[in-house]
């Protein structure tokens, strides 16, 4: 199990973390004290506590820019989306959590079914369409991702990709898949393809992967998509933004030994994403937190995710990414909805048959 989401694995001094703070600091600016008309609790500024599962540097920018704007400071907690939202339920009414900002819906999904979350309202909800928000109107879409495949284009060829997630379960690509299971980002795909073929088939696909992978199992994306590019094994099946995360940090597409892909249209391994966010039921600061997940899907904080090198695409105020991706209108994933997706409970019941957690 991973402890905390990185963009670039070792942290520290990287180049992508240099650029990434100044980025944030040239975008944003920082916290500072409460200005007049800031918001205020007796006095004193308004802190909110952000239970963070998305990647820091994309949320640090967001932070920085809220703060900026209306004087309410945010206490960032960063983890694991999963562990965060486990947390939340355990602590109850005694969470001091106000916001939870997840990377993927399942555990939005899996706190909103258990009542831990407030109704948005309109106002918020509106932002953003109603297909990448709560069935129930308990939290936003914020940003999306696309899952595909990377490949080694030493080992691959771009004819020698596959086209559908199943057919890396054959033994043709025996010892050269790399699997991430823990990855929360992978969760979606395994719900894809027990909804599209089945339990049974689900089951017998994800030996077949750990078969193919054998011991090239990493603990995260960040580190899967290093081992394609190295050329440690040939695939593997990540969300688009992890590549050119790593692009980013190298300097570029010319410099990398990799390149992603989707599957075919609508194929079970082509899944839309999406990153969201909601406030507590139990929240002590529901105006403050309310006005920090309506900032997240504002045009203001959309263009800053659409700016940023967090490669995502914002799905709020009809702003498009300017970064070259793919549009996110020429995306053909397979049509399943938030509610089909779930709260990951069967996809992690999946991993555990097949003994890859």
């Amino acid at each position: 199990m991973k402890t905390q989401r990185r963009w670039w694995p070792g942290g520290g001094a990287s180049r992508l973390a240099v650029l990434l703070a100044g980025f944030v600091l040239a975008s944003c600016g920082g916290g500072g004290a409460a200005r007049p008309g800031a918001a205020t609790s007796g006095g004193a500024a308004v802190t909110i506590t952000l239970y963070s599962g998305q990647h820091p540097q994309t949320t640090a920018a967001l932070v920085a820019a809220f703060e900026k704007q209306t004087g309410v400071r945010v206490s960032e907690r960063d983890g694991d989306e999963d562990v965060l939202a486990q947390q939340i339920v355990q602590e109850g009414s005694n969470s001091p959590a106000d916001v939870y900002y997840s990377e993927n819906s399942p555990d939005l999904q899996f706190l909103a079914g258990k009542g831990d979350l407030a109704e948005l309202g309109p106002a918020i909800l509106g932002k953003v369409p109603s297909r990448y928000s709560s069935p129930q109107g308990r939290w936003v879409g914020v940003t999306a991702r696309v899952s595909g495949i990377v490949y080694n284009t030493r080992l691959v060829r771009p004819s020698e990709v596959p086209r559908s997630v199943m057919d890396l379960a054959r033994p043709a690509w025996a010892g050269k898949l790399g699997l991430a299971p823990s990855e929360t980002d992978f969760q979606p795909v395994i719900t894809s393809v027990e909804r599209t073929y089945g339990h049974a088939a689900a089951l017998s696909w994800l030996d077949g992967l750990k078969r193919n992978a054998g011991s090239d199992v990493y603990p995260d994306n960040e580190t899967l998509v290093a081992a394609v590019n190295s050329g440690q094994v040939a695939v593997g099946i990540v969300d688009h933004y992890y590549w050119y995360r790593l692009a980013y940090a190298l300097g570029g597409a010319a410099h990398m030994r990799s390149r992603f892909a989707t599957f075919a249209s609508r194929d079970a391994g082509y899944v839309v994403d999406v990153s969201g966010a909601g406030v507590l039921r139990t929240s002590r600061h529901q105006a403050a937190a309310r006005r920090f997940v309506a900032f997240l899907v504002s045009k203001q904080g959309q263009e800053i995710i659409a700016r940023s090198q967090s490669y995502e695409y914002p799905l709020g105020s009809g702003v498009k990414t300017s970064q070259p991706i793919a549009p996110f209108s020429s995306l053909r994933p397979v049509p399943l909805s938030i509610s089909e997706l779930g709260s990951g409970s069967g996809a992690l019941a999946l991993l555990h048959e097949a003994q890859l957690l």
